[in-house]
């Protein structure tokens, strides 16, 4: 049997490695809304982070280091690492080494040769590799996805994606990092998102040309960054990430040879999930305001007309799904199917990212080699 295929009637249990943001706000209550997968341990040495875990989860186990978790690797059926970006790599390892499938928050590591090792790792061990980029059910990505399959841009010419906040102060932390160790800036944490959703869309990009800025005074690493793709395929994807735009553009603009569409605003799920609100438990449909959005925040399909005048025909917004993620995780747990987002796909973008840097320091297209 496929060591990631487990018994239909198994209840997966779920060691949660790190209780900050990514772990607190997106990872767990994933976890627990996720029929057949079930919390099992919280691994943070922070006593307010334990008493916060087990004030929403009461039947947790707590752990102080991940160590303590590979002395009863049998007792877990999944590892989720939430740590900050240094350890991804380390505690990947160390999951795969003790018999675990593992699921890591993005990026997987800090350079593709460092993905690709870890992948040939869980391809030796048969093990489940998935890494977390929830952004690929994003509702406006979800639509985009749709009109695309229909064809109702025509053969799509440039994609235009930003993630931009007007941010001016710096709030500190190992994510504004100088040190390279620390993964941190906006090329990773941001690009990460931006470079999978274009990969996914449109396949391999062959050339990226990137602008790397450091604006803020104090800031020690990258928060305005500019990156263009050229994809194998033709089309050219123009990516924006940023904490210095004081007025904020459209997170798409998608242009074809029959129309365009342009949409405004970010999915709402992040800020539910903030906010304290949960999806609820797979199978059943989620409650029927999940990731939704108001009219007024659809985008817009059309040709020579400006949404900003409401020209074009509004396009209703698919619903937010981060739901989905992890109920491909817990199909592919029990079935052995394919994850939902593979380690391979991850090396892709971060060669997409080492490329990017390299652009930006050598003020040059970069050249990547496209698999035949």
């Amino acid at each position: 049997m496929d060591a990631n295929a487990l018994d239909d009637s198994s209840t997966f249990r779920v060691g949660l490695i790190g209780y900050g943001l990514a772990g607190s706000v997106f990872h767990a209550p994933l976890i627990a809304a996720t029929e057949g997968l079930v919390l099992d341990t919280v691994v943070t040495s922070s006593p307010e982070r334990q008493r916060q875990a087990r004030g929403e989860f009461p039947d947790v186990r707590l752990a102080d280091s991940a160590d303590e978790l590979w002395g009863r690797a049998d007792e877990l059926d999944l590892i989720v690492i939430a740590s900050p970006n240094r350890t991804h790599v380390p505690l990947a390892r160390a999951a795969l080494e003790a018999g675990l499938p593992t699921v890591v928050d993005k990026p997987l590591a800090a350079t593709a040769a460092e993905a690709e090792e870890l992948t040939a790792l869980a391809e030796a061990r048969g093990l489940l590799l998935s890494v977390f980029q929830n952004r690929r059910w994003d509702n406006d990505f979800r639509t985009l996805e749709k009109l695309l399959a229909e064809g109702a841009l025509g053969e799509v010419w440039r994609f235009e994606s930003r993630f931009e906040r007007w941010r001016p102060r710096l709030k500190g932390g190992w994510r504004e990092s100088g040190d390279p160790a620390e993964v941190g800036g906006l090329l990773y944490d941001l690009g990460s998102h931006l470079v999978d959703q274009a990969l996914t869309l449109f396949g391999p990009a062959e050339s990226v040309y990137a602008e790397v800025d450091v604006r803020r005074p104090g800031a020690q690493t990258d928060d305005d960054t500019f990156i263009a793709l050229t994809h194998a395929g033709g089309v050219r994807s123009h990516l924006w990430m940023s904490a210095t735009t004081a007025q904020l553009g459209p997170r798409f603009r998608v242009l074809g040879s029959r129309a365009g569409y342009v949409k405004y605003g970010l999915d709402p799920q992040e800020a539910a999930l903030r906010e304290g609100l949960r999806p609820t438990a797979r199978p059943a449909a989620p409650a029927a305001e999940w990731g939704t959005e108001p009219e007024s925040a659809w985008g817009r399909l059309g040709a020579g007309e400006s949404p900003l005048t409401s020209g074009g025909t509004p396009v209703p917004t698919l619903r937010g799904d981060y739901p989905a993620y992890y109920a491909a995780v817990a199909a592919a747990l029990r079935d052995g199917t394919p994850p939902p987002v593979t380690a391979a796909e991850a090396a892709a973008a971060l060669h997409v990212l080492e490329a990017a840097q390299v652009s930006a320091a050598e003020r040059r297209t970069v050249r990547i080699e496209v698999p035949a």
